[in-house]
């Protein structure tokens, strides 16, 4: 039995008459017959009553035409996702991105990419770089921007953002006015950072045990604007991309990182063998083109 002999059986049910049936459907009564005697021979029983003018559905019957429009509708929604997925121009891209690039190189690739297809839709997943990682292996992502750089065994990779590293210090600090600091210089202050988990967070600690000390941390927060508030309070320093956090009056002042290891590299992550849907293969490509920046 097929979809196909599902609506079939739908449209017999209503119109109560094999050779109305096979003009309606464009078909010959022998085949609408053929895919009658499939579909009752799928649940067992006989499904109409044969009277003289036609057939009439029997209670076996009814059952199964509410099965049948159930079944025929979720194949046809199924269909026009599919169609839609399956479009460049109205499709849907499964994105993950990090906490902290929400607020400075998402809004600009996606403000960019809306300018050359409008109509593409965005599915987003903000979080943890670990749980980007699952779900660009799971399929719940299709592309991400994430940092540090994946397993390239398993995952492609495209270099988008190299981001100076910065110390934030409180307006007064006796750094503030430095136009470079070494990392150590802040040694036995009190750190702001990210909740352990988030890939900035393993950055941070692992620049601070080169450094050789291990930072004391005064809070914890979830986002890096959080971060700049409470520096701009004066409950710590803390380090931070540069260009990360956008329109803030925290405060804090930001002073870059002496060491060419101080940067991070962001960059567009996607499966390796793994056929993107077309609005996800038309992201990727435009990403692409883009220049690497710096900051």
């Amino acid at each position: 039995m097929h979809v196909e002999d599902l609506r079939w059986f739908a449209v017999l049910a209503e119109t109560e008459h094999l050779t109305e049936t096979a003009a309606v459907l464009g078909t010959s009564q022998p085949n609408l017959s053929r895919s009658l005697r499939r579909v009752e021979a799928a649940f067992g029983v006989p499904l109409f009553e044969r009277e003289h003018r036609g057939v009439r559905l029997n209670p076996y019957g009814r059952l199964v035409l509410e099965a049948a429009r159930a079944g025929t509708a979720a194949v046809d929604a199924a269909r026009q996702r599919i169609d839609a997925l399956l479009d460049p121009e109205s499709g849907t891209v499964r994105l993950a991105f990090l906490h902290s690039v929400a607020t400075s190189l998402m809004p600009d690739l996606l403000k960019a990419f809306r300018a050359v297809a409008p109509s593409i839709d965005f599915a987003l997943r903000q979080e943890p770089a670990h749980d980007i990682v699952q779900d660009l292996e799971t399929g719940e992502a299709e592309i991400a921007i994430v940092a540090p750089r994946p397993d390239p065994e398993r995952f492609g990779w495209h270099l988008l953002e190299r981001q100076r590293l910065c110390l934030h210090v409180p307006q007064g600090h006796a750094l503030a006015s430095r136009h470079r600091v070494e990392l150590e210089a802040v040694a036995d202050e009190a750190f702001v950072g990210l909740q352990p988990g988030f890939g900035f967070r393993r950055v941070t600690d692992e620049l601070c045990r080169a450094a050789g000390f291990t930072p004391r941390l005064a809070f914890e927060a979830t986002d890096l604007a959080t971060i700049d508030s409470m520096v701009g309070a004066g409950l710590g320093v803390a380090v931070l991309p540069s260009g990360a956090v956008r329109g803030t009056d925290s405060g804090a002042v930001s002073i870059p990182l002496a060491g060419v290891q101080a940067r991070r590299e962001i960059g567009m992550a996607w499966r390796l063998r793994t056929q993107l849907t077309p609005a996800a293969e038309r992201f990727r490509t435009f990403v692409r083109s883009r220049p690497v920046t710096s900051t």
